[in-house]
């Protein structure tokens, strides 16, 4: 079920036989055992008792942050006891949302003084993301944080630094650790089954403005914060970010250096980020990697296309495809025969030429059946993380190697130049 399908019938106790019905599907799959970060969602979620209960805070309720309340109020064992937000449009409706219980601030700060506070969820802007990181974590608060990790590279060192004096659990919002078909893919990869990668193509493409209705002029620059230098990265950190967390997954390997284009090509309506950029990133063993995204069509979508000589796969789709697939029933043989000499004896520009074609075009699903709630999944983690005070393993290597990649190419675009991995001397990921 998408996000935006979330309704106020779905209860907690529907949440919970979901949760058990995952973990069941997860074993079954074989994906579980291998991947440590779903270790608390066994089969028998939290019931109701206060013991149970993790006592949250969401710091920041516009688009994102209130998808994810609506989310954590569905979560067995968790309750949302307090709200944040400087826009009052989106403060009244989180306090009418949560029936009146959360309690309601304005400023972040003073949400963080609360003592019996388990945690914060920050669904702010991403140039706010560093200091109500920082500020969450030496208040003693566990941090989930929406992705990209921050603003720039000093900022998510800052972050990390935070977060090791803390001691608390941290988790970035990458809902693809949560993704069943993204762990079969990792899986595969893993077993040598497409080969060792040797080139990775990602994109993500939509057909809209990416701006949101405004009450008036003076709100345009705080409600389409996404649009604006100040603020934001733009593609890169709201979208890029998500597939170069899985890039650095499944190579072990952060990128060595980026170059790119960007431009403002379509929607030339005084917003100052790219509608269009095209990033390459050298990884290490030769490996390139080719992120692209518009927002002016639509036609391919979203996709990260993981190559070897031995197959590909799509991981969005879910599909993974053979460079060797069975032979085809005699008939479609004989058919496909038949058209390859059509096309060798047609001459095309000198010599004669056949097309190089899908070698599988088919392929076959990575968990056949699955349409999960990724984003349900990960707050259910975070909830049970802190619930057994266990910090979910490597999260903050995924935060802070995905949300670097994501401004390397940011940087790369804005500055025309190469930009090297930042090199932070004494800085334990």
């Amino acid at each position: 079920m998408s996000e935006d399908n979330l309704s106020g019938s779905k209860t907690a106790e529907n949440r919970r036989n979901f949760l058990k019905k995952l973990a069941v599907f997860a074993g079954s799959s074989g994906v579980l055992a291998s991947m440590p970060w779903w270790s608390p969602l066994r089969a028998d979620p939290p019931g109701s008792s206060a013991m149970d209960r993790v006592r949250l805070g969401v710091i920041g309720v516009g688009s994102r942050g209130r998808k994810l309340m609506l989310h954590l109020m569905q979560t067995p064992g968790v309750e949302i006891a307090a709200v944040c937000d400087d826009y009052e449009p989106h403060y009244k409706r989180a306090i009418e949302e949560s029936g009146g219980k959360a309690k309601a601030f304005y400023d972040y700060r003073e949400l963080l003084e609360m003592k019996d506070l388990d945690g914060v969820v920050i669904g702010a802007p991403l140039f706010e993301h560093a200091r109500m990181c920082i500020d969450s974590l030496k208040a003693g608060k566990h941090v989930f944080c929406e992705k990209s990790l921050a603003y720039n590279f000093e900022e998510c060192a800052g972050i990390v630094r935070a977060y090791r004096e803390s001691g608390k659990i941290f988790q970035i919002g990458y809902q693809r650790l949560y993704s069943l078909p993204f762990l079969k893919a990792k899986e595969y990869i893993d077993s040598g089954a497409i080969g060792k990668i040797t080139q990775i193509r990602t994109c993500w493409h939509r057909n809209n403005d990416w701006r949101r209705p405004i009450p008036g002029p003076e709100w345009e620059r705080k409600i389409n914060w996404r649009l604006y230098r100040e603020y934001s990265c733009g593609l890169m950190t709201e979208l890029a970010s998500h597939h170069l967390q899985v890039v650095n997954w499944v190579l072990d390997a952060h990128p060595i250096s980026a170059v790119g284009y960007g431009s403002v090509n379509h929607w030339k309506d005084g917003r100052e980020l790219y509608d269009s950029v095209n990033v390459v990133y050298k990884y290490p063993d030769g490996v390139n990697v080719i992120f692209d995204s518009l927002i002016s069509n639509r036609r391919y979508g979203m996709e990260i296309q993981i190559m070897g000589p031995e197959g590909t796969i799509e991981a969005e789709k879910g599909k993974i495809y053979s460079e060797h697939p069975p032979a085809p029933p005699a008939i479609v043989r004989l058919i496909n025969e038949l058209e390859r000499d059509i096309l060798d004896s047609v001459p095309i520009g000198g010599p004669s030429w056949a097309p190089d074609l899908e070698t599988d075009s088919k392929g076959k699903w990575l968990v056949p059946g699955w349409s999960g709630e990724e984003t349900a999944i990960q707050l259910s983690a975070f909830a049970a993380a802190i619930r057994e005070g266990k910090p979910i393993p490597n999260m903050m290597k995924h935060a802070y190697e995905g949300g670097v990649a994501a401004l390397m190419g940011q940087f790369a675009m804005e500055q025309g130049r190469e930009i090297k991995w930042p090199q932070v001397e004494g800085l334990q990921i």
